[in-house]
């Protein structure tokens, strides 16, 4: 914890404290740096929430398409489940992969920009996408056990689909992919680290 530089007396009217300016700027950064997991979780959310209407405009996107193609029937047939169940899924893949990838420009720019230094990296995508295959593993699961089991309309499934993958994502990103990493100093303006310059 950083303790401020007396520069000043106290101020004997209201019992303040005056800190340097050099101070304020450290203790600024040291804020930054440690923003709280729930910080992030609001922007993470923020973020998700504009993913989930892609999510879902591509979802029912891709389920109209697909109910209008011939080849549907094959594949229900040879995996032996139902028409609408194979629909289900291969929509539901279709908008997964749509939206993790516009999830990880906008959590990388973000949510997670210290983390990242606000550069897109190919092996941080494919991090992301194979973390995130555990987030579309529950949207999946629950999207299927909602219809079919639970007797959801679809809406309501997906929707409960999106809160569990979510969960799964966020924990994740957070714990694994957009870790602090200590191995690079950050880079600074003027000695204050400011992500993607340099």
């Amino acid at each position: 914890m950083l303790k401020p530089e007396r520069v000043f007396p106290r101020n004997a009217i209201c019992e303040t404290e005056i800190v340097s300016p050099s101070w304020s700027r450290a203790k600024l950064t040291e804020a930054w740096r440690s923003r709280a997991i729930s910080v992030k979780a609001i922007s993470f959310a923020s973020i998700g929430l504009v993913n989930t209407v892609v999510d879902y405009s591509v979802f029912f996107s891709a389920r109209v398409a697909l109910e209008q193609t011939t080849e549907v029937p094959a594949l229900a047939a040879t995996l032996s489940i139902s028409r609408d169940t194979v629909i289900f899924i291969a929509a539901n893949m279709t908008a997964w992969l749509v939206a993790v990838t516009g999830s990880y420009v906008m959590n990388s720019s973000v949510t997670f920009a210290v983390e990242s230094g606000r550069k897109l990296r190919w092996r941080a995508y494919a991090a992301f996408v194979v973390s995130g295959i555990a987030g579309l593993i529950a949207n999946t699961a629950m999207l299927v056990f909602g219809v079919n089991a639970l007797l959801l309309p679809i809406w309501i499934a997906k929707a409960v689909a999106i809160l569990a993958s979510f969960i799964a994502n966020f924990s994740l990103s957070h714990f694994v992919v957009f870790r602090v990493r200590h191995d690079s100093p950050p880079e600074t303006y003027r000695g204050i680290p400011v992500p993607g310059i340099g």
